[in-house]
C-alpha cells in the first residue's frame, strides 16, 4: 500500500478491511471508493476461503462459512458495484473463480460448489449488466501460491497439485493479476460473461 501511495498519491490510494460477509462493510469499502476517484471503473471480486473437510464430517458451519465468504461475498459486490455502475454508465467486474469450480476434488465440496456457483453468477449477471454497459468475466487459476494457502494445504497435496501442472509447477499470483489487468481493460471490450483458466487444469 505505501508502495502503490508513493507512485499514486496518498490521495489517490486508500485502504480499508472489509468483510464481504456483511452488507454495511462492502457498501462502505465501494463508497469510499467512489469518493477518493469519483466513479467505479473496474471491480475485483478477491474475496476466498476455502479448506478441506469430507462431505460426510463437514459441519453445516463449514460449509456455511465458505458459501457465504466466496459465493455470497461476490454475489454481495458485484450487486452493490452493478448498482453504483448503473448509474454511473460502465464498467468492469472480474471474478476470481478457480478450475475447481468445474473438477472434482476429494475435500472441497464446499469450495467447488462456491466457485461453480460464482462462475454461473458470473454468467447470469454479465447478461444483466450489459443493459448498463458495465461487462462482468471472471479468472479460474488452479495452484497459484500464497501464504493463505500454505496455511490450510498440506505438503503433501501442494506437491501432487503442482505435479497436475503442465509446467510442473504452481502459478506466481502476478501471472494470475496478469489475466485479470486483460479482463479489465479495452483489449477485452467484447468479452462478458466468460470465465478464463489459467491453467491446465480445465477439468
Amino acid at each position: 500500500m505505501a508502495a502503490l501511495a508513493a507512485e499514486f498519491g496518498a490521495d489517490r490510494v486508500a485502504g480499508l478491511p472489509c468483510d464481504v460477509t456483511d452488507e454495511a462493510q462492502v457498501e462502505a469499502l465501494l463508497a469510499l471508493a467512489e469518493e477518493r476517484h469519483g466513479r467505479l471503473d473496474i471491480v475485483v471480486n478477491n474475496a476466498g476461503l476455502g479448506g478441506t473437510a469430507h462431505l460426510v464430517e463437514m459441519t453445516d458451519a463449514q460449509w456455511d462459512k465458505v458459501i457465504d465468504v466466496t459465493l455470497n461475498g461476490t454475489f454481495r459486490c458485484t450487486r452493490a458495484a452493478l448498482r453504483r455502475m448503473r448509474t454511473a454508465g460502465g464498467g468492469v467486474i472480474v471474478n476470481n473463480a478457480s478450475v475447481i469450480g468445474w473438477r472434482a476434488q476429494r475435500g472441497q465440496a464446499h469450495y467447488a460448489a462456491a466457485k461453480a456457483g460464482v462462475m454461473a453468477l458470473t454468467r447470469c449477471a454479465a447478461l444483466e449488466a450489459a443493459d448498463y454497459g458495465v461487462r462482468i468475466n471472471a479468472v479460474a487459476p488452479s495452484l497459484a501460491m500464497h501464504p493463505h494457502l500454505v496455511k490450510v494445504t498440506t505438503p503433501e497435496l501442494l506437491a501432487e497439485l503442482t505435479e497436475k501442472e503442465a509446467f510442473g509447477r504452481y502459478a506466481e499470483p502476478w501471472e494470475v493479476a496478469n489475466v485479470i489487468v486483460f479482463l479489465a481493460g479495452d483489449y477485452a471490450s467484447y468479452m462478458t460473461g466468460e470465465t478464463v483458466s489459467v491453467s491446465s487444469q480445465h477439468a
